[in-house]
C-alpha cells in the first residue's frame, strides 16, 4: 500500500498553509489573514521570516498547525514540484487538492491509531479496505482527488472507529 509517512516536511512544500488558510486576529494569530492571501511573513523561498520567533510575535497557531504531509504531497506528487509562484494559476487548483489531501491525511492518521488496537480478523480486513481507499496503489492526481468523495470516506472511517469501542481496554 502507498501509505505516506504523514509527517510534514515544509522544505518540500510551497507554503500552502501560509497562503491558503485564513486566520483571525486572536491569541493564536497577531493579525487577520484571508484564505488565498500569502502571509505577510512569507519569504520568496516559501519560508517564514519570523519562524524562530513565531510565539513571541503572536503566531502560536502556526506552531500548532500540522498538515501531516498533505502540503508536500500535493506539491511534489500531484503537481510534480510545480508552485503557485512559478504559475499563479496553480493556486486555486493546488488549494482544492490541498484541502482534499488534508482530509485524507487526517483519516489516515485515525486509521494509524486504530491499527495500534488489538483488531479482529474482520476488523483488520475493514481497516485494510479503508487504507486502500485512502492510499491507493496509484498515486493521487489532481483528477483523482477531484473525483474522490471525501464525505463517503469519512463516513466509512467513522463507522469503523465507532465499532472499535470494545477494543479500547483490550
Amino acid at each position: 500500500m502507498n501509505v505516506p509517512a504523514l509527517e510534514a516536511d515544509c522544505s518540500q512544500c510551497a507554503a500552502l498553509c501560509c497562503v491558503l488558510l485564513p486566520f483571525d486576529k486572536s491569541k493564536a494569530f497577531a493579525f487577520d489573514k484571508a484564505g488565498g492571501e500569502p502571509c505577510r511573513h512569507l519569504n520568496d523561498c516559501f519560508g517564514c521570516r519570523i519562524h524562530e520567533k513565531l510565539s513571541d510575535c503572536g503566531f502560536k497557531g502556526c506552531i500548532a498547525f500540522d498538515c501531516h504531509g498533505a502540503g508536500q504531497r500535493v506539491v511534489q506528487q500531484v503537481f510534480n514540484g510545480g508552485t503557485w509562484r512559478e504559475d499563479p494559476e496553480l493556486m486555486s487548483r493546488m488549494g482544492r487538492a490541498f484541502h482534499i489531501m488534508r482530509r485524507i491525511h487526517e483519516l489516515l492518521l485515525l486509521l494509524r491509531e486504530a491499527d495500534r488496537l488489538p483488531l479482529s480478523q474482520a476488523q483488520r480486513k475493514e481497516h485494510a479496505a479503508l487504507l486502500k481507499m485512502l492510499a491507493p496503489e496509484a498515486e493521487w492526481t489532481e483528477d483523482s482527488l477531484e473525483a474522490f468523495v471525501v464525505s463517503a470516506a469519512e463516513t466509512g472511517v467513522r463507522r469503523f472507529l465507532s465499532g472499535l469501542r470494545d477494543n479500547i481496554g483490550a
